[in-house]
Parts: C-alpha cells; sequence; structure tokens
C-alpha cells in the first residue's frame, strides 16, 4: 500500500482540520478508498498511486485557498473537491474592495473615502505619506497593503519601523533585554499583523526575517530591496533620521510614512522630520501625500469628538 504524507507548516491544523476533525472526516467521505489519517500537524494517506495524486492535487489546492483566505469550511471544501479549476470555487477578485482576507477570513478593507484614496496613491506612487489623527486607519491600512504585496509576491518581505521616541515615558526602566523594551511599543504593529496573518504563520515569517519589525536605528546602513517598508509615528523622527530613512529605499522598494503631526513628542525646538519631509517632497514626481481627518476616525465614536475638542483649544491657542 502506498504512503503519503502532508505537513502542515505555517498554518493552525486545528484551524484546517476543523472542529473534531470534521473537515478530516468530509475528505473520507470525497475519497472512501484511501485511508486518512490526521494527527499533529500532518495528514497521512494509504492507497492507491492513482488515488493518492487525486488526493494530492486536490489537497494542495485546500490548503491553498487557506493560505490565502485564512478559512476553508463544508462548502469550499466540497466545491475545491468537485471543481476544474480555480474559478469555479475562489471568490472573484471583484469582490468589493478587500485588501487582505485576515484571520478566520476577516475582510479587512478600506473603510472610508480617504483610505481608498490611500490604496489608490500607493498604487500610483513608490512612497507615500498618510498623515492624521489617532484612529484614521493609517497603520491599519498600511500594514494590509504590505501583507497584500507580501502574499501576491510583489514584495518578499515587509519591514515595520518606528522611532524609539518615549512619550511621555520613561523606557529604560522596564526589564528585559532592547527586544522586551521595544515590543511593547512596536505593539500597534504586531496587533494589525495578528488580524491578518494566522499566528503560526505569523511567528514563522518573523523567524525567517520575511516580516521584520524593528526600531529607526536598525533602518542605518541598510538598502531596502523587495520590500513594503512601513515608518509609523513618523512625526517623531529628527530631520536626520528622517533624511536616513528615505534613503534606505533600494529596488523594488514600496515606502509608507505615516504620523500625526498633532502628537509629536520630539524634544522642544527640534524640528519633526515628518513636517519637513511634507515641505521638502511636496514636488517631487512618485511621492504621493494623503491627509487623513475626523472623518476617518473609525475607533469609538467618542474619538471623534475628542479630536474635535483638541483641535478647538489649539484653534484658540
Amino acid at each position: 500500500m502506498n504512503e503519503l504524507i502532508i505537513e502542515l507548516t505555517e498554518i493552525s491544523p486545528r484551524e484546517f482540520f476543523g472542529l473534531q476533525n470534521a473537515n478530516i472526516d468530509l475528505l473520507k467521505k470525497f475519497f472512501p478508498k484511501l485511508k486518512l489519517v490526521a494527527r499533529g500537524s500532518k495528514i497521512k494517506a494509504y492507497g492507491d498511486e492513482e488515488v493518492l495524486e487525486e488526493f494530492d492535487k486536490r489537497i494542495t489546492m485546500l490548503l491553498e485557498h487557506f493560505g490565502k483566505y485564512n478559512k476553508i469550511d463544508e462548502n469550499i471544501i466540497e466545491r475545491v473537491l468537485q471543481s476544474d479549476s480555480k474559478e469555479d470555487y475562489e471568490t472573484p477578485a471583484s469582490a468589493g474592495d478587500v485588501l487582505v482576507h485576515g484571520v478566520s477570513g476577516k475582510l479587512i478593507k478600506a473603510q472610508t473615502a480617504n483610505q481608498r484614496k490611500l490604496v489608490e496613491l500607493m498604487g500610483k506612487n513608490d512612497m507615500v505619506f498618510a498623515v492624521g489623527p489617532a484612529g484614521t486607519g493609517k497603520t491599519y491600512t498600511g500594514v494590509a497593503l504590505a501583507v497584500k504585496a507580501l502574499k501576491e509576491k510583489q514584495v518578499k518581505r515587509i519591514i515595520l519601523t518606528r522611532p524609539a521616541v518615549e512619550a511621555g515615558e520613561n523606557l529604560g526602566f522596564l526589564p528585559g533585554d532592547l527586544k522586551e523594551k521595544l515590543d511593547p511599543y512596536m505593539q500597534p504593529l504586531y496587533d494589525a499583523l495578528r488580524d491578518m496573518i494566522p499566528h503560526e504563520k505569523l511567528e514563522s515569517h518573523i523567524e525567517k526575517g520575511i516580516i521584520q519589525i524593528a526600531p529607526m536605528a536598525f533602518m542605518r546602513g541598510r538598502t531596502l530591496d523587495n520590500a513594503f517598508v512601513i515608518l509609523d509615528e513618523a512625526q517623531n523622527t529628527t530631520h536626520a533620521q528622517m533624511k536616513m530613512f528615505l534613503t534606505r529605499m533600494g529596488k523594488n522598494a514600496k515606502f509608507m510614512i505615516t504620523g500625526d503631526p498633532g502628537q509629536i513628542d520630539l524634544p522642544r525646538r527640534v524640528i519633526s522630520g515628518l513636517k519637513e519631509a511634507l515641505l521638502v517632497l511636496k514636488d517631487v514626481k512618485g511621492v504621493g501625500v494623503i491627509y487623513l481627518d475626523d472623518k476617518d476616525v473609525i475607533r469609538h465614536r467618542l474619538v471623534k469628538k475628542v479630536i474635535a475638542a483638541y483641535k478647538a483649544i489649539e484653534n484658540v491657542d
């Protein structure tokens, strides 16, 4: 009897197998001539070579679908096993403005007019500045675009960075090494990624360096080729830091710079690298700029009111 072993790497066996191995049970119904055993991260199939070849083909299609949409269910399994081509079971590309199929099939889209403009700008330019207050989806949309580019093999890696400027707090007292000190500061970037990439695959990508999350100081001296690079919290860069970062751009690279000029944590009299760059690069072809505002806030409804209240005080001053 012939044997085929399929190992699930970078995806959750629990999610792929289904609740109480329901998906495996369905596979057994479609392949009654095979003996299927799912244990740990492996699926073992025993039977005639011809049937095993067909099973291998279908399971590969299912794994590809799961890798793209992060979800399979009974309907998808049946459609994949009975289809002649991807067109018979894949979600049409025209289905709305979906950027990424996130964890458990969550649809991640540009939700406001300015977020859609940001997506369009990123398609037309290799460098885009996304400027606006907290909660307008700048970073989240940027990470979604980066994950989309990685999934579609437009780039080979994602690099996410922030200037390690302390927002009125002292990180020095925190225990642990540099990574442990900085990980909480990078949390918003991790949070966005966890929405879009299943845990096992995300951990694997980080371990292999396919996804890198690091403070800006780690960018010095590097040339960033074949990468989608996001500089978050760019309002807290200095002139030297911003110039250093922008000149890291290599071949086939996409750069997105996000920030909120209203939340600068730099020492007094230090010019924000973001504010300066917006002036210096405003007429440079290939550089796009989008300004988001309180109409783009997609957090709790009170966030819009908070932004408006502070704006009123700042205008008086």
